[in-house]
């Protein structure tokens, strides 16, 4: 069976991400705790260059309301990371993105993410419809 979060060509969108030194732990690999940083990175670089716009600066900004991982093989210090987006649902309120981190030119993803946006009134915080330039990008990323 297909699975559809693994191959890196179900995913529209990808974003070079570089390892660092110090993204490693004792045993070598990149730390977990750091894949979550990846995933953020992704998704507001491409919220960022998809509308053109300092995100930070609209009137409604996305809070992370949920994130996890699957893990499937290691990322290492100083092989580049593909992160490649899609999205996964696209509510009222709410953005869902999977998030396929490849090692190098990797077909399948040694990690997968989800990553919950939810928008709220920058000054307020609470919840309103997701801005009509952060539905547009991110409709962008559903797979055909």
């Amino acid at each position: 069976m297909h699975d559809p979060n693994i191959a890196r060509a179900d995913y529209r969108s990808f974003r070079t991400i570089t390892t660092r030194w110090m993204d490693n732990d004792v045993y070598g690999h990149v730390n977990n705790a750091v894949y979550y940083s990846y995933f953020d990175t992704a998704v507001n670089a491409y919220l960022i260059e998809a509308t053109g716009t300092d995100i930070r600066r609209l009137p409604a900004i996305g809070v992370v309301a949920e994130t996890s991982c699957r893990f499937f093989r290691e990322l290492s210090f100083p092989e580049p990371v593909y992160a490649g987006l899609r999205l996964e649902k696209l509510g009222n309120s709410s953005v869902i993105y999977r998030i396929g981190l490849f090692s190098g030119e990797a077909l399948e993803a040694a990690a997968v993410g989800r990553l919950v946006h939810v928008y709220v009134d920058a000054l307020t915080r609470g919840v309103v419809p997701v801005p009509e330039a952060i539905r547009t990008a991110a409709g962008r990323l559903h797979a055909d």
